[in-house]
């Protein structure tokens, strides 16, 4: 078979780039991108807030705060210390005493 046919039949179905996905789609693969945002960083407890702070602006507990401030924008009303320990996986004051250096 000619090589250029057969990277043609490699070729995964249906790609598309991010400017052809609808709003549902890409609110959909947006939402899981944060989900899997916060696992990993639940996973990596070593990792500071401090560290995050001062290699990308943003830590654990603003992530708390935009959670909050994209319900509030949809009229929902979250208690930021829920939130905050949805994000750690358990309540902040437990946190920082387990694994804040």
């Amino acid at each position: 078979m000619d090589e250029s046919k057969l990277q043609t039949q490699l070729k995964k179905p249906a790609e598309l780039s991010p400017a052809e996905l609808s709003a549902e789609q890409r609110q959909a693969i947006e939402a899981a991108v944060f989900q899997r945002l916060v696992e990993h960083l639940r996973e990596r407890v070593d990792v500071q807030n401090i560290d995050l702070m001062n290699l990308s602006g943003f830590c654990r507990n603003c992530l708390s705060k935009w959670f909050c401030e994209a319900a509030a924008t949809s009229g929902i009303a979250l208690d930021y210390d829920e939130v905050r320990a949805d994000i750690y996986a358990m309540p902040y004051t437990e946190w920082k005493a387990k694994y804040q250096k």
